[in-house]
């Protein structure tokens, strides 16, 4: 199998999917000729021609109220959001429109698009192009959140959230950026709302998504083989598939949730609310979420990385978890 960067991956999925429907279309921030800083549209354009692959002015709300627009009238648009932060001037079409409008219209109109933008942190941008807003979206009923974790799912997930008659918001982390694996040649799609066990293991169970989940995988690795991790990557937000996560923890009997996003009321909570809920009586310590510090991402290196989650805490916290070390 090819080895194949990030970037290329999502590329090839825009690229495959244009040429499978004529009906997908793709504009925002960056999109063109040359694929602006992230290249993840390069060469579309030229090969499938402006009108279905093409830059707009720098508006958020006028970019995802033109894909609502687009996606009533039966196109597939992928709108592009160079920083998922951006998306603040743009609740409106997004919450209000985009989220709502296939279920208040009874099913009339399909919502079949994507809100495409990256994510994260590791290259110091600072409070207002750092963040992880993927609980914002998670809880508005009518929107899915997809957060891939490497390159094979970023693209199969991808195809799949191209394909949906939902609006999908899709997060990919900058931190991906020059990951590099492997890709079968042929096509594949990997399906929505579904988990993936990344690593089997029987002492406790670490659920995560996106960049966490090599943390996770890292941390794994340090501590076998006297604690063994089972490592549940979400990979879809929501719906989540909480039946994936359960099996896990009712073999496992303990619970950790790691993601960077703040801690404070994300999607760590949900998990542990079902787990609670749902599987109590199985839980041999109390669930623990390790997430990012309540506080705007600050610019400097060593202070971005001491307000997330590191291997390192993954590992602490797994030793007290399993040990009471």
């Amino acid at each position: 199998m090819p080895k194949v960067k990030t970037i290329k991956a999502l590329r090839d999925a825009f690229d495959e999917e244009m040429a499978r429907d004529e009906s997908v279309c793709l504009f925002g921030e960056d999109v063109g000729e040359f694929g602006g800083v992230f290249a993840t549209s390069q060469k579309l354009a030229k090969k499938y021609g402006a009108r279905r692959v093409f830059d707009t002015p720098l508006a958020e709300s006028a970019i995802v109220g033109t894909a609502v627009g687009a996606a009533m009238t039966g196109l597939r648009p992928i709108a592009e959001i160079m920083y998922i932060d951006f998306i603040t001037v743009a609740m409106d079409p997004m919450i209000n429109q985009a989220a709502k409008l296939r279920h208040m219209s009874g099913g009339q109109v399909k919502m079949p698009l994507v809100i495409f933008s990256q994510f994260g942190n590791g290259s110091c941008e600072a409070a207002q192009h750092s963040q992880c807003l993927e609980a914002w979206f998670a809880h508005t009923p009518g929107l899915k959140v997809v957060m891939p974790s490497n390159v094979y799912d970023a693209k199969g997930l991808l195809k799949s959230a191209i394909r949906d008659d939902d609006p999908v918001v899709y997060l990919w982390h900058r931190g991906m950026y020059g990951r590099i694996e492997d890709l079968p040649q042929e096509e594949y799609i990997v399906p929505l709302g579904k988990a993936d066990i990344k690593r089997s293991g029987g002492d406790i169970t670490v659920v995560a998504y996106s960049m966490a989940v090599q943390k996770a995988l890292e941390a794994a690795e340090k501590l076998a083989p006297d604690i063994n991790i089972e490592v549940v990557d979400l990979m879809t937000i929501s719906p989540l598939d909480i039946d994936t996560i359960l099996a896990s923890v009712e073999k496992t009997g303990r619970l950790l949730v790691v993601h960077e996003a703040v801690t404070n009321f994300g999607v760590g909570a949900e998990v542990v609310r079902l787990a609670a809920e749902k599987a109590f009586s199985k839980l041999k310590t109390a669930p623990i979420v390790l997430g990012g510090a309540n506080r705007p991402m600050p610019f400097a290196a060593a202070l971005e990385a001491a307000s997330l989650p590191q291997v390192d805490d993954i590992v602490k916290t797994v030793k007290q978890m399993c040990r009471g070390l």
